[in-house]
């Protein structure tokens, strides 16, 4: 179906984080297969030595695998619709739902292993690590939420309106939104708010935490439905990753799930239900 390429380690010239890149896009006009790659910044190991990655790392790897598969199961005619060429707020749905894949028991045990003895993990400590992730995520979903709101507010006014007082601006901003502006104030103040003003997130900031609205709510009927079956795999593939930006995105959700996403199962995965 296509070429994957894995470029793992850190290197001297190499830029810093992970991503995906798409080096020729799936195309049903042009007849062209995917060529997908993922990066990451591994520390190398010593000659002779094994790869030994973090927990944090190794849910990179699953972030970055699921955009590549959003690229390598494209189908569709043109190539400015295929693979991950949606739009932002959906982007990076694939890539999340996928994380959720690492810790799956019968994924879990097939990696995460004592390198030296081949014993598994202890529950013990994989429930250590999976409780740390609910840390302060009551703080971290608000003071996001406030920026998200505020990048709005900044792009919901016309010409005609001069902002003198931005320190003002931003409290009646989240004041009419109910989010107090203490004791937690919002992840980016305006003066340096790269992503709503420079980083090409305007008015588009809430994007990180809706597509994470789907990849809870998208986990959550899977493990419903079975879990990890071909089924869900096949259903998933056929309606989403498969579909690009060929028809409207939520859509494309509705025939993988049934029915639009709720942030029942957001609210649970950061601790913040029952």
């Amino acid at each position: 179906i296509g070429l994957f390429y894995m470029d793992p380690y850190a290197r001297e010239g190499k830029r810093g984080g992970a991503w995906m890149s798409s080096y020729v896009v799936q195309s049903g006009l042009k007849g062209t297969k995917p060529v997908i790659s993922n990066a990451q910044n591994i520390p190398k190991p010593a000659e002779g030595q094994p790869t030994l990655m973090t927990f944090s790392e190794v849910t990179t790897m699953f972030h970055e695998f699921g955009h590549a598969i959003h690229g390598l199961f494209s189908d569709v005619k043109y190539p400015s619709l295929a693979g991950t060429s949606t739009a932002r707020d959906f982007v990076e749905f694939p890539s999340q739902a996928n994380e959720d894949w690492n810790i799956e028991p019968t994924v879990l045990a097939n990696y995460a292993k004592h390198y030296k003895t081949g014993e598994p993990i202890p529950k013990e400590l994989l429930d250590k690590v999976l409780e740390s992730q609910n840390f302060n995520q009551g703080f971290g979903t608000t003071e996001y939420l406030a920026a998200a709101l505020l990048d709005m507010e900044w792009h919901s006014f016309g010409a005609d309106k001069k902002i003198t007082d931005v320190q003002k601006f931003e409290h009646e901003a989240l004041d009419k939104h109910g989010i107090a502006y203490y004791p937690v104030p919002p992840r980016y103040k305006s003066s340096y708010f790269s992503h709503t003003f420079a980083g090409g997130y305007s008015a588009g900031y809430y994007a990180y935490l809706w597509t994470e609205v789907f990849a809870a709510d998208a986990f959550a009927h899977m493990t419903e439905e079975g879990g990890l079956t071909r089924e869900n795999g096949d259903n998933f593939r056929k309606e989403v990753l498969s579909k690009g930006n060929s028809r409207d995105l939520m859509q494309s959700y509705i025939e993988f799930r049934g029915q639009k996403p709720t942030t029942d199962a957001l609210l649970k995965r950061r601790g913040l239900v029952e």
